[in-house]
C-alpha cells in the first residue's frame, strides 16, 4: 500500500512518540494467560518466519522505501532455514563421506543440542533459529526427522517406499529426470516430503491456531493483492506477522514438574546444557499425563520481558526528526514495533488496511485519540481486532493480511501441497492431537534409529 508518514497539526513527534509508549506500556503483563494455541505454536511461528523472510539491511531509526529492501530468505515454503542451499552449495551443515547428505546436529556434551562450531554458534541455514532455546529445539525436530527418514531411505522397506511415493506426488517425472541428480535422488525425496508436510503444517494447524477460519477461507478464495504487488509486503512482515510477539508467555517451565522460567532465562546463540532440554509435551498438545502450556491470547498484551529487551543497550537515534529514544524505550519491542511502522516503513493504519481489504474498522484506543492521533498503527490494530473479534485470533484485517500472504506463497510456488488435491500426511505421523505433535513423537520414538549419529555431532 502506498507510504503513509506521519502528519504533524497541533502535536510535535515528541508526543507522537509518547503518545505510543504510553500505548505500549498499557500492554504489559506479569502473568500467564492461557489462549486457544498450544505454547509451542508461537516459536514454531517464528521458525516460519525466519524460514520466509529475513530483512538485514533496514534500521530502526532510519527510513526506508520497503520496495528497495532485500529478503535475504527465499519467500516460500522451502526449509531453507534448514536446508540451506543443499548438500553440495552448503557443505558446512552437513555430514562427510556416507554421511554427506544427513545434517550435522547434537554435541558430545547434549546430543539434544543443534552441532556448533569451536565457537560455540549453531551450524544452521538461519542463525536467528538459535535466539532462544525453544526455537532451537523446533529447528532440532526438523534436522532429526530429515536425518531419521534419510536412515529409512536408506535403509529400504515399506516407510522408504512411502517417502519416495509422497516425494514424487504431482512431480513429472521428466521434470525428477531433469533436475535431480540420482546421487541425490534419496536426499531430494526426503527433503521434499519433509518439505510437503511442513507447508501443510502451516496452512492446517499453525494458521488455525492464531487466525479465524473464515479469514483462511477468505484467503483461499480472494486475491488480496495484485499480480505485481511483493510476494512478502512490508504491512505483513513489518506488522501483521509480529503478532506472535504478543503471544509469548511471562514465562515456561521446560519439562513437567519445574519451576517455570522467565522467558529472557531461556537464552541462546551458544552452547545448550542438557538442563535446557525441553519437554516437547510441555508445549505441543501430545497424548499422555502432561498437559501443555498454551500461548497467550493474540490481544493488546505483552509479557512485561519483552518491554525490557536486555540485549538493547543503545538509544535510537530517529535522525529524520531528530528525536532519540531513551534506554527505556529503545529496549521496549512494542514500542520499537510501533516507531519502526511509523518512522521507518511509514506503514498504512489498520483503518486503511480494513478499508483495502472489506472489514470492519476498529476504534482507535482512547490513548491515542487524547493526543489527537486519528489512525492505529497497523501491528497494534491486528492485535485489537484480535482481542475484540476474534477470540484470542487474529481476525478482520490483520487476519485477512496474514492468511493472504501464506495463501499467495503456496499458490504461487507449483511444487507446495495445495496443488496435490488428494495430499493427506505420512501415516506415520497420525496417533497424536495434531500431525506436529505426530512428527515430534516420531523423531522420539525413532531417534536412536538415525545412522551416523555420532559423526554428525560437532562442537
Amino acid at each position: 500500500m502506498p507510504a503513509n508518514p506521519v502528519r504533524i497539526k497541533n502535536i510535535t513527534h515528541a508526543d507522537v512518540i509518547q503518545a505510543l509508549d504510553d500505548l505500549s506500556q498499557s500492554m504489559g503483563v506479569t502473568e500467564n494467560t492461557d489462549g486457544p494455541a498450544d505454547a509451542g505454536m508461537t516459536f514454531f511461528g517464528q521458525f516460519v518466519d525466519h524460514d520466509i523472510t529475513l530483512d538485514a539491511t533496514s534500521a530502526l531509526g532510519t527510513r526506508i522505501d520497503p520496495a528497495t529492501i532485500p529478503n535475504v530468505r527465499t519467500p516460500s515454503l522451502d526449509l531453507d532455514c534448514v536446508y540451506g542451499a543443499g548438500p553440495e552449495a552448503s557443505p558446512h551443515l552437513y555430514g562427510a563421506g556416507e554421511a554427506e547428505q544427513f545434517l550435522v546436529h547434537g554435541r558430545k556434551d547434549n546430543p539434544r543440542d543443534l552441532a556448533r562450531t569451536c565457537a560455540g554458534k549453531a551450524l544452521i541455514g538461519d542463525p536467528r533459529n538459535d535466539e532462544n532455546i525453544l526455537v532451537a529445539q523446533v529447528q532440532s525436530v526438523f534436522i532429526e526427522l530429515h536425518n531419521l527418514l534419510m536412515s529409512k531411505r536408506v535403509d529400504a522397506g515399506a516407510e522408504a517406499d512411502d517417502i519416495k511415493a509422497c516425494a514424487h506426488d504431482g512431480i513429472p517425472k521428466h521434470i525428477w529426470h531433469d533436475h535431480v541428480s540420482p546421487r541425490l535422488s534419496n536426499f531430494e525425496e526426503v527433503r521434499r516430503f519433509i518439505r510437503l508436510h511442513y507447508q501443510w503444517l502451516v496452512w492446517c494447524e499453525l494458521l488455525p491456531a492464531f487466525v479465524t477460519q473464515d479469514c483462511l477461507d477468505w484467503a483461499l478464495e480472494q486475491s488480496a493483492f495484485g499480480w505485481d504487488a511483493p510476494v512478502m509486503p512490508v504491512e505483513f512482515t513489518g506488522a501483521g506477522y509480529r503478532f506472535g510477539h504478543a503471544t509469548t508467555q511471562f514465562e515456561y517451565a521446560l519439562t513437567d514438574g519445574v519451576a517455570p522460567r522467565g522467558f529472557f532465562a531461556l537464552p541462546g546463540f551458544g552452547p545448550r546444557p542438557v538442563d535446557g532440554n525441553i519437554d516437547y509435551a510441555m508445549f505441543f498438545g501430545m497424548n499422555g499425563a502432561v498437559a501443555s502450556q498454551k500461548a497467550r491470547p493474540v490481544g493488546p498484551a505483552l509479557g512485561m520481558p519483552l518491554l525490557n529487551l536486555p540485549f538493547v543497550h543503545a538509544e535510537i537515534a530517529l535522525a529524520d526528526i531528530e528525536e532519540t529514544l531513551t534506554l527505556a524505550q529503545s529496549r521496549n519491542l512494542a514500542l520499537r514495533n510501533m516507531v519502526r511502522d511509523r518512522y521507518t516503513y511509514e506503514l498504512a493504519s489498520g483503518q486503511q488496511m480494513a478499508a483495502r481489504l472489506g472489514t470492519k474498522p476498529v476504534a482507535v484506543p482512547d490513548i491515542l485519540k487524547a493526543k489527537g492521533i486519528t489512525k492505529t498503527p497497523l501491528w497494534f490494530y491486528c492485535l485489537q481486532e484480535a482481542e475484540a473479534h476474534g477470540g484470542g485470533k487474529l481476525t478482520g484485517a490483520g487476519g485477512r493480511l496474514v492468511a493472504s500472504v501464506f495463501a499467495n506463497l503456496l499458490r504461487r510456488d507449483p511444487t507446495t501441497f495445495l496443488h496435490i488435491p488428494h495430499f493427506k500426511p505420512w501415516h506415520g505421523f497420525d496417533g497424536q492431537p495434531s500431525i506436529l505433535a505426530g512428527m515430534i513423537a516420531y523423531v522420539e520414538a525413532n531417534r536412536d534409529h538415525i545412522h551416523h549419529a555420532d559423526d554428525l555431532r560437532c562442537g
